[in-house]
């Protein structure tokens, strides 16, 4: 065969796989739609907005399936929680945050989880236990999903306390961001920050990292190019399948599994937790799901990240990979 009929032949096959997977990650995400509308009780309105989002991408979902291998079933999920999937059904949680399967963020140390002013939601998105988290999302996505459910992105020092156990009083360094640029700022607030809490660092099941506890035992892809969709499997666990990777907070799988979209602040009028649409700079949260074997880089709770692949949140080019997700926070 000659070297023209060998390449169409290749781009023939090539768009046949394209094909394929998208037809797969059309299934799949109409499987996690109904998850969400039947067991978190997402309303039809809300769902056909995030619907909506899902649809302009040809990525969005739980992973490549055509190359993608779970660690883990939905239903060895469920087979490893004590009295299955029941086990998460939090009815006051639910009465104080006016949603299934998120907790409250308070500071226990002053604070009842009746005075909390925020939630977070206790999974990576769906937001449902044993389903697998979402990922090839970017920043922008995120927030916009977030918001047609009527909830945002959460703020870096959120998801900080939902991780430590104690949701502290904001401390961003702001008079850092002045006049310079993002990366600059981020580079300034981050190296404060690190500074302040590196002392007291804890993860959110104990005071040192400990393998086998989260969703950090799977395997990247041997195709694994350095990102790219068709070379990298989105090789997660089902969310909760490791009941004691919590904090004190009752939040999960916040160290494993899939790093996290977050907004980081850059000025006060950029904090989603005060109200703001405007919101600031990305901020990649936790670890993912290769980290006992692999650990990149520090994912103690209140560690923050240097600007990888930076943008404003709502950049319409901002990141999105094959370990990345997010998770949302609600003011209530």
């Amino acid at each position: 065969m000659s070297i023209l009929p060998r390449l169409l032949a290749c781009i023939t096959l090539a768009f046949a796989a394209e094909g394929a997977a998208a037809q797969g990650l059309a299934e799949l995400n109409a499987g996690m739609f109904r998850e969400m509308q039947q067991r978190r009780g997402v309303s039809a309105s809300e769902l056909a907005r995030v619907k909506e989002i899902f649809a302009r991408s040809a990525i969005i979902g739980q992973g490549n399936p055509a190359i993608t291998r779970h660690a883990l079933t939905p239903e060895e999920c469920a087979a490893r929680l004590p009295g299955g999937i029941g086990y998460y059904d939090n009815p006051r949680f639910e009465q104080i945050c006016g949603d299934k399967y998120m907790a409250p963020l308070y500071d226990p140390r002053t604070q009842s989880a009746s005075q909390a002013t925020a939630c977070i939601d206790q999974f990576e998105y769906p937001n449902v236990p044993c389903t697998y988290p979402v990922v090839w999302v970017k920043t922008s996505e995120a927030a916009q999903i977030c918001a047609a459910e009527g909830k945002r992105l959460c703020d870096a020092h959120e998801w900080e306390g939902a991780c430590a156990g104690a949701l502290e009083a904001p401390d961003y360094r702001f008079d850092l961001a002045e006049g310079v640029s993002p990366s600059a700022a981020v580079s300034r607030m981050q190296a404060a920050h690190n500074a302040k809490y590196e002392p007291q660092r804890a993860w959110a099941y104990g005071a040192n990292y400990q393998a086998g506890v989260c969703a950090a035992a799977s395997f990247k892809n041997g195709s694994c190019d350095g990102g790219s969709f068709n070379g990298c499997g989105s090789n997660t666990y089902p969310t909760g399948s490791f009941p004691g990777c919590t904090s004190p907070l009752k939040v999960y799988d916040l160290h494993g599994n899939a790093a996290e979209h977050m907004n980081l602040p850059l000025s006060p009028g950029q904090m989603s937790s005060r109200g703001s649409t405007t919101l600031g700079v990305t901020e990649m949260k936790g670890s993912w799901f290769i980290w006992d074997a692999v650990r990149a880089h520090p994912d103690w709770c209140r560690w923050r990240a240097p600007f990888w692949h930076g943008s404003s949140v709502m950049s319409s080019g901002s990141h999105a990979n094959y370990h990345l997700g997010f998770r949302c926070c609600k003011s209530i």
